[in-house]
């Protein structure tokens, strides 16, 4: 009965995983400036890539198969599903960081703190 349960769950993560991929990639194409595209890129990322690894991870343990299969390809999973809830937000914010400080792209904002406190010389 748990296996069941731990299947589908895992199921759903997967499939939770692939609708924030199609939602991303709609947001990747409509959105128009780049820090809202980013954005976009990153739900993609971490919704598509993060939740469908934890879904394998808890579906694989409600798999009937050897308990050694299961802790490899569970423990494979959820190692990447790590490195990607590391790795994504940091070379998100350094990409956007650097295309902030090279003025490469505009942000559309009204009221820009962080560039009135570069423009004063403070240091961030």
């Amino acid at each position: 009965m748990i296996d069941a349960l731990l299947f589908y769950l895992g199921i759903a993560l997967v499939f939770v995983g692939g609708v924030m991929d199609i939602i991303a990639s709609i947001g990747f194409f409509k959105l128009k400036d780049f820090y809202t595209r980013l954005h976009a890129a990153t739900i993609g990322s971490m919704g598509g890539g993060f939740y469908p690894l934890i879904g394998i991870a808890i579906a694989v343990l409600g798999l009937d198969v050897e308990f050694w299969f299961k802790a490899i390809f569970s423990g494979i999973a959820l190692v990447g599903a790590a490195i990607i809830a590391l790795g994504v937000p940091a070379g998100t914010h350094a990409l956007a960081r650097g295309v902030y400080r090279s003025r490469e792209a505009e942000p559309s904002v009204v009221v820009d703190r962080l560039r009135e406190d570069l423009e004063r010389g403070g240091r961030r």
